[in-house]
């Protein structure tokens, strides 16, 4: 009797596959990743990818928005370092920024902190500061055009309880309070958005951190120096991006208060880029313009963008 020939197994389909490493792992991972966001970058592309391209084209062109551009080449940058009232809208861009920086920043901290402190009701007031922010900007323009208004506003109430304080005063139409007035007015509708913004992030702060700080015989002072700042630091540099930002691009108040008056007192880049192209018909030296305060915004960015990594590695 001889015995069977003896086989050998073949082996199961768990036993073929060979297992992935990390590195496959993280590259098939980093794949699925770049395949869900093709979509959205390619509408990113198409949206503001495409009209970048064209506006850099059209800065070195004559064009009046509707006829074909005709090549002139730098003369369009030529005149943009030349023209005066460009720079001196960047000015006033530059005085808005100063104001943004100092005045509702320390406002949003203050108001964030003091509400830190509340233990009841603090959701009420974080509602009723957030409220101006929800306001469309052509209402809130309108509300404080009637307030200050001289002869039908807050200065006319005055009046007639003998107080002339503001007898006279015209907000929006003297020219060394113009800018001053609608930077008033933006700063009304922007500061309770920057007290929610830094509430949450204090409310993020570790709370040992402010025993450890009562401890020590801290005041609210010291803790607001010591452990509220150095605990909000990634959200106060995203604050300042923002207001850096925003300041370079403001466009509503200004336009819809006094249209850029009186006599330019309150005309900023980008009033002066859309009163170019549209009313003017020169296309071509508004790109320029436009390319222009986006190469300031794009610095603002990278310098912020900085101070974030830093404050990341610290």
């Amino acid at each position: 009797m001889t015995a069977a020939p003896t086989t050998l197994a073949e082996p199961t389909a768990r036993e073929e596959r060979k297992p992935i490493s990390r590195r496959g792992r993280r590259r098939r991972s980093r794949l699925v990743a770049i395949a869900f966001l093709l979509p959205a970058l390619a509408l990113n592309l198409l949206v503001i990818g495409g009209p970048t391209v064209s506006s850099i084209v059209y800065s070195f062109t004559d064009w009046n928005g509707i006829t074909s551009p005709e090549f002139t080449g730098l003369e369009n940058w030529t005149n943009l370092v030349q023209d005066e009232s460009f720079w001196n809208a960047i000015g006033h861009n530059f005085i808005y920024l100063l104001i943004f920086l100092t005045v509702p920043l320390a406002m949003g901290l203050l108001g964030a902190f003091m509400l830190s402190r509340i233990r009841r009701g603090a959701g009420l007031f974080r509602v009723l500061f957030f409220i101006p922010y929800l306001l469309v900007s052509v209402i809130t323009a309108q509300i404080w055009r009637n307030i200050l208004d001289p002869e039908f506003g807050i200065a006319s109430a005055l009046n007639a309880i003998g107080i002339h304080w503001l007898d006279g005063v015209y907000f929006f139409a003297d020219e060394n309070l113009a800018l001053y007035s609608v930077a008033f007015v933006d700063n009304w509708h922007f500061w309770g958005f920057l007290v929610v913004l830094f509430l949450a992030a204090m409310q993020g702060v570790d709370a040992s951190q402010y025993e450890a700080a009562r401890i020590d015989g801290a005041n609210a002072w010291h803790e607001f120096w010591h452990v509220v700042l150095p605990g909000i630091r990634p959200t106060l540099t995203f604050a300042l991006t923002i207001i850096a930002i925003g300041s370079l691009l403001v466009y509503d108040y200004p336009f819809i208060l006094t249209g850029g008056g009186p006599a330019g007192a309150t005309d900023v880049a980008s009033l002066m880029v859309n009163r170019t192209a549209f009313l003017e018909r020169d296309a071509g030296y508004a790109s320029a313009m436009a390319l222009a305060l986006s190469v300031l915004s794009a610095i603002f960015l990278v310098l912020f963008g900085f101070l974030r990594r830093r404050e990341e590695e610290v």
